[in-house]
């Protein structure tokens, strides 16, 4: 069974767990279920067994979804990792994508949704190891930010910043479409590789986390745009305007 994408499932819930596995397994992937972060990480560091991708869940015993999501990205940048988790504020979702992780998922939740979900990064994870280094634009400077895509470094005023991989590509893509109304849809279709009519704010949760790390004033944006029921606009400075 090497072919078989390797699916870690970090959901402390018995009953949900055992579903989750049965359901994927049905689908062609090998699951392993952990009930804990720690053992999850632990799991994650066996070389001889790779993880493709990590499902995971917020309220754990002992140590938080949230911690580990912050350990998994210390070590392994572009593992995809879908938070699974019946925390529906806002800022649950932006603390999520904060600490890396890629989609965020509300319980209860639609098995066709996770499927669809689960092949698409899995899919977007092995286009993103064939084809590197594959950015369009390879190093852009802004402001006080200097962007090297090819080696994954940012500094923002001489500082470095870290970035996860879904960040950095959906700055890539504004970079790359700079001064265009870019639609929803096309930001789901074209950076998360997920059908454009699915609802979710991820979208909106990045474009605040870019945000806080690039404007000045977060809260007045002159880079990453919103304009109410039509998109998104990148400049990258008034001459664009």
């Amino acid at each position: 069974m090497p072919n078989k994408k390797h699916i870690l499932v970090v959901e402390d819930e018995p009953h949900l767990a055992f579903g989750i596995k049965f359901n994927l397994e049905k689908k062609g992937y090998r699951v392993t279920n952990v009930g804990d972060g720690p053992t999850a990480l632990q799991t994650l560091q066996d070389p001889t067994d790779p993880i493709h991708l990590v499902i995971l869940d917020i309220m754990l015993p002992g140590m938080s979804g949230y911690a580990v999501c912050e350990s998994i990205r210390a070590t392994h940048t572009d593992l995809p990792v879908l938070i699974l988790s019946a925390r529906t504020l806002s800022e649950d979702r932006t603390r999520g994508f904060d600490v890396g992780a890629d989609q965020y998922m509300m319980k209860p939740f639609d098995l066709d949704e996770l499927f669809s979900r689960v092949k698409n990064l899995l899919a977007r994870s092995e286009r993103m190891v064939i084809a590197k280094p594959r950015p369009a634009v390879h190093h852009f400077s802004f402001a006080d930010a200097d962007i090297d895509f090819q080696n994954f470094q940012v500094t923002v005023a001489g500082e470095s910043v870290s970035m996860t991989p879904m960040m950095m590509k959906l700055l890539q893509y504004f970079v790359a479409n700079e001064g265009r109304l870019i639609s929803r849809s096309e930001l789901l279709e074209n950076v998360w590789e997920m059908p454009g009519h699915i609802s979710t704010r991820a979208p909106d949760q990045f474009l605040s986390r870019l945000r806080k790390i690039f404007e000045k004033d977060p809260s007045n944006p002159r880079h990453f745009l919103t304009l109410r029921d039509a998109g998104y606009r990148f400049l990258s400075g008034p001459e664009i305007e």
